[in-house]
């Protein structure tokens, strides 16, 4: 009888390990957290990795074996986008492995977009005013008033 409970033990201990499995050693990706910042603040923040906020303000990104870029987005600005480097720390028996990002605060300085410029009206040429309908001759007198000399004044 002894052996049946040794043997129905063993069975349900190798039970057990077979449903283990070897995920539950290994530790969850790590993640950064990336302050965003931007002059003028309320601007949109979005990662190339996918999260965003209006700055300030902070976001929590898995750390990419690659650079990742941040935009920034606000109304009546030029967007701009910043580069972010990621530092790997393998770490040693005494320290743990850390991710960081160069640099972090990650600030963009927003440049007012320039005023479209006025639209001008199209050029109406002024039309011509109606010459006089008939024709002075040409030994007829200056019309009184008139700011030039008569040419025929003190010939006779």
């Amino acid at each position: 009888m002894r052996r049946v409970i040794a043997i129905a033990l063993a069975g349900a201990s190798l039970g057990g390990c077979s449903s283990m499995s070897w995920d539950m050693f290994k530790s969850a990706p790590p993640t950064v957290q990336v302050q965003l910042e931007s002059n003028p603040p309320g601007a949109d923040a979005t990662t190339s990795l996918g999260q965003g906020c209006k700055t300030p303000c902070s976001v929590s990104v898995p750390a990419p074996d690659a650079p990742f870029t941040v935009a920034f987005a606000l109304p009546k600005y030029q967007p701009a986008s910043v580069p972010v480097n990621v530092i790997k720390n393998p770490g040693d028996f005494t320290t743990p492995a850390s991710v960081t990002t160069d640099p972090n605060p990650v600030f963009a300085e927003l440049q007012p977009a320039a005023p479209p410029k006025p639209v001008r009206k199209p050029h109406r040429p002024k039309k011509p005013k109606p010459a006089a309908t008939a024709a002075a001759p040409a030994d007829a007198a200056p019309a009184a008033g008139s700011p030039f000399p008569d040419p025929n004044a003190g010939k006779r």
